[in-house]
């Protein structure tokens, strides 16, 4: 499954690679992503197929960012928050990230990269919740993973 962004990538078009990666697992995996918290268990299905198929992060790069959109619109939608640009000492997979209410930046489009590249050890479902609850968020972009 992949998803054609069209770049440039910029805080406003995260909305629409959401819906546009809502639309193709729809129609190729009859997978339903209905903007839920619960729905976060899809997504960490299909990233945990690519990954059983072996495809690389630049091969599926365009899904992984919309997927990463998706994940930070059930945020945005449930917890709060807006996107906007990464610091450009922050490196990130994507040029934005959620800032929430608090001020605390979340990276979703990080998570999926993450899960994508270590399986099972990145719980997305956990990171939305640390989110949620306040907590610390991945650390994955302070420590350079993704960029």
């Amino acid at each position: 499954m992949q998803v054609q962004l069209n770049p440039p990538l910029e805080p406003g078009s995260a909305p629409h690679a959401a819906a546009a990666i809502v639309a193709a697992a729809a129609d190729i995996s009859d997978a339903e992503l209905d903007y839920s918290p619960e729905s976060i268990d899809v997504v960490e299905e299909i990233v945990d197929g690519f990954r059983a198929e072996g495809v690389s992060r630049e091969e599926m790069a365009d899904s992984l960012v919309a997927f990463g959109c998706y994940l930070g619109e059930i945020v945005t939608r449930h917890i709060g928050g807006a996107w906007r640009h990464a610091p450009a000492d922050h490196p990130t997979a994507a040029p934005f990230v959620v800032v929430l209410p608090d001020a605390r930046e979340c990276h979703p489009i990080d998570w999926v990269f993450s899960r994508l590249e270590s399986g099972a050890a990145v719980s997305i479902r956990d990171l939305y919740a640390a989110a949620a609850a306040g907590g610390a968020d991945s650390g994955f972009a302070e420590e350079g993973a993704h960029g």
